[in-house]
């Protein structure tokens, strides 16, 4: 796992981390253009990559009598990965392809690019982690050629190694793969930081893949180092996770006023997003959605949740800490995400005892702190006008 993701990019060059999930499947002077997955693959093994604001992350699963080889393909991948032209014309290609199938042509599709645009103005969380089709159009060989250079260095990396292994060869692996590769110069995170939002905004946002319109309510949070975020987590469940939930329930099942509701929590390193979603069914006006949310924020800025509802919701954080470990694939994925981005990979023993710690009061503070009408941006996504 590198420590780099978009928000590590500058205006004008976004995508640029995203891009490198799939340029640096290209090759090195020792794996040759088009045979890394099939090295892999031949080997019983599966790979791939995804990226986030704050983040790339790279894995192999091999057969533990193919860990040798695993390691000396990363170290390759981070000593001298080849990029080129052919390759930057290759995956820019692959990557605006991307865009448009997930993103430009997809109903709801860049529903949190609106999100981000509109609750981060200074800090570049403001992007999306794909970039935008004009950067990536206009990006030069120099430039990735730089990213690389800065960002994939020995020191900015966090390599784990998980699994049937012997840890004495493993070391005496890595130290023979990584050992001579050099430092690099790890650039401090000093990113410019919004003002906190003080006064309610509402804007618009067309989307021409669309036919009913979607309202969100969204508000910037802390980061996820914070136990606040946690809380926050705890209430998104709450609120919005599964058909019992008390949004679904109430406006899905009973009142029949919304075909879709969501209460979304995403952490991030330097900060957060909490925001409500929901798409009116039939005649249902914004206002009564936004009346029956408000509705449910206050009570729980001003009551306690049940016991009962308290209880089911450790049992299910619970429940996700316990799954989320049990494969050797997720015990990997949890160290490095651990270390590079909480600076505590003790987290794997002891996240679980955040989530325990977390009182009723805790949620309700939570609700007080973060989700206020002054502290939010109304975004109405609507159809284009054809």
């Amino acid at each position: 796992m590198y420590h780099v993701g978009s928000k590590d990019e500058v205006k004008g060059r976004t995508g640029f981390a995203h891009f490198f999930e799939h340029l640096l499947f290209e090759g090195t002077p020792n794996i040759k253009r088009g045979e890394w997955m099939k090295i892999v693959a031949s080997n019983g093994g599966q790979n791939n990559a995804n990226t986030t604001s704050d983040r790339t992350y790279y894995y192999e699963t091999f057969p533990s009598n193919n860990e040798q080889l695993g390691l000396w393909m990363e170290a390759e991948r981070m000593r001298h990965a080849v990029i080129n032209q052919i390759g930057v014309d290759t995956q820019r290609e692959v990557v605006k392809e991307e865009k448009r199938m997930r993103m430009d042509n997809q109903p709801y599709g860049n529903l949190l690019t609106a999100i981000l645009n509109n609750l981060f103005t200074n800090h570049p969380y403001h992007w999306p982690t794909i970039g935008s089709m004009e950067d990536l159009n206009a990006a030069k060989l120099d430039e990735f050629l730089d990213f690389y250079k800065k960002y994939y260095v020995p020191n900015n990396a966090t390599l784990v190694v998980a699994g049937d292994l012997k840890p004495e060869q493993t070391k005496k692996w890595i130290e023979e793969y990584y050992g001579s590769i050099p430092k690099g110069e790890v650039f401090p995170k000093n990113f410019t930081k919004d003002a906190p939002i003080s006064q309610e905004k509402e804007v618009t946002v067309t989307d021409p893949n669309i036919q009913l319109p979607a309202y969100i309510f969204a508000y910037r949070t802390p980061s996820n180092k914070e136990k606040d975020a946690y809380a926050l987590q705890m209430l998104s469940t709450y609120l919005s996770n599964g058909k019992s939930s008390v949004l679904y329930k109430k406006l899905v099942d009973q009142d029949k006023k919304a075909l879709a509701v969501q209460a979304f929590n995403m952490g991030m390193e330097d900060a957060g997003v909490f925001a409500f979603f929901t798409i009116p069914m039939g005649a249902t006006t914004k206002a009564t959605l936004q009346s029956d949310i408000d509705a449910e924020i206050k009570k729980l800025q001003t009551e306690l949740i049940s016991q009962e509802d308290y209880q089911k919701l450790q049992n299910q954080f619970e429940n996700q800490f316990v799954n989320s470990n049990s494969s050797i694939q997720g015990i990997a994925s949890s160290l490095a995400t651990y270390n590079v981005l909480m600076g505590n990979t003790n987290l794997i023993n002891k996240e679980i005892d955040i989530y325990r710690s977390i009182t009723k009061e805790d949620l309700k503070n939570a609700a007080n702190k973060y989700l206020n009408n002054n502290q939010r941006i109304i975004i109405n996504y609507i159809p284009e006008k054809k």
